[in-house]
């Protein structure tokens, strides 16, 4: 729109806000992980905008410290009481103690309604975009599992939080004048004890070690070199030192990373390195599609693994208990995809859709080109046909052929 749409973002996480709004957009904002207070990056202005700068200072955050999460019983799943400790002795903050809770929706709904209020979203020539990524389902389910009574519950909480929310969206424009998407980055992994409870094998896997033991076996294999072939294990990526490999070209001292690891460990089924990834060398399945959707030019030498289903890992000890998610399997890669508003035909729909549709479907409909990376579908099945127009429909003032943008 040539800079006509403003486009916001808010997330508990930086990089959960920063990446919905991208380069070009009006403002990003996350939280102080300690306190709570709304930040943002002089990317998008030298200082907080006064509004937001007025919500901190009214100190809201501090109204959702000492709340007791309840069930439908009235036993207490969380608190929200301050000073409490991490496994290892560390203090927690906002970040983890209400992020964990539904309160944390709370605030960023309060938060992003000031938004909306201060920036006059959906007063503008051209539609306004909001993404909103509710960090609460990351930082619970990482401790608790996705079948965890509490993700339940929060689940269920958020229904009646977004239910408020779209309240407040009719009464500011009309739900007539409001496109609503939702969808998620990933799933994640069961725990431990559900998928083994299930009689599925559920290795754990301690990253630290199976760095030293790569490490290990490439010095046994290449020579004496201090053990620093793998830098890095960062779950489902090890990077590698490249200057450890003297005498081997990229794709050499990747292959010899990956083969050791297979050799090594029984919970893995493959890797792809990053020399394959860049030439297009991957197996003609699913899984190879998948890694090659994954595929960045940076981060130097590496090589990404695939894991059997069910195993997971962790890289500091505090993390052992919790679960992750980075695998191509579909526990991890089933998101929701969902749409409202004028254009949307009501129903489900069986045909195969990915959260990438989203920004080429919203495209078309505004009638904008898409992204120029974008490689999505329009999903026509779940569009209300458009109608033509007649000359009779025109001569009596009806042009509603559909083709009417939101706020």
């Amino acid at each position: 729109t040539q800079g006509k749409s403003r486009v916001f973002t808010l997330s508990l996480k930086d990089r959960s806000s920063v990446l919905p709004a991208g380069h070009s957009a009006n403002g990003a904002f996350w939280i102080d992980k300690d306190t709570g207070q709304w930040i943002t990056s002089d990317f998008y202005g030298k200082e907080m905008p006064a509004w937001a700068a007025n919500f901190n200072a009214q100190k809201r955050n501090e109204k959702y410290w000492n709340l007791d999460w309840k069930d439908a019983k009235g036993a207490v799943m969380r608190s929200t009481a301050p000073g409490q400790k991490d496994v290892d002795g560390s203090n927690l903050g906002f970040y983890e103690i209400v992020g964990r809770t539904p309160y944390a929706n709370d605030y960023q709904i309060e938060f992003a309604k000031e938004l909306i209020a201060n920036e006059k979203l959906g007063t503008g020539p051209a539609t306004d975009l909001l993404a909103i990524s509710f960090s609460a389902f990351d930082v619970l389910g990482h401790k608790v599992g996705p079948d965890s009574p509490q993700l339940a519950a929060m689940t269920l909480a958020l229904d009646k939080q977004l239910a408020d929310f779209f309240a407040f969206l009719g009464r500011q424009y009309g739900l007539a004048n409001v496109w609503i998407a939702l969808s998620a980055d990933h799933g994640i992994a069961p725990m431990a004890e559900t998928a083994m409870g299930l009689r599925f094998s559920s290795p754990r896997l301690d990253l630290t070690e199976l760095r030293k033991q790569l490490n290990d076996a490439l010095t046994a294999k290449l020579g004496s070199r201090p053990n620093s072939y793998v830098r890095s294990t960062n779950w489902p990526i090890l990077t590698l030192n490249e200057d450890a490999f003297a005498n081997l070209k990229e794709e050499d001292a990747e292959r010899a990373v990956g083969d050791a690891l297979l050799a090594l460990h029984p919970d893995f089924e493959g890797y792809y390195s990053k020399s394959q990834l860049r030439s297009g060398d991957v197996s003609k399945d699913v899984f190879g599609q998948k890694f090659l959707n994954s595929y960045s030019p940076h981060g130097g030498w590496w090589i990404m693994v695939r894991p059997v289903p069910f195993a997971d890992a962790y890289s500091v000890l505090k993390y052992k208990n919790d679960v992750d998610h980075g695998v191509p399997y579909n526990y991890d890669t089933h998101v929701p995809l969902m749409f409202y508003g004028f254009p949307f035909a009501p129903g489900t729909y069986r045909s195969h859709a990915e959260p990438v549709d989203m920004a080429v479907t919203l495209s078309s409909l505004l009638g904008i080109n898409k992204p120029t990376h974008a490689i999505g579908r329009v999903l026509t099945e779940a569009l209300v046909p458009t109608r033509a127009v007649s000359r009779t429909d025109e001569a009596n003032g009806d042009k509603s052929n559909n083709d009417k943008s939101p706020k």
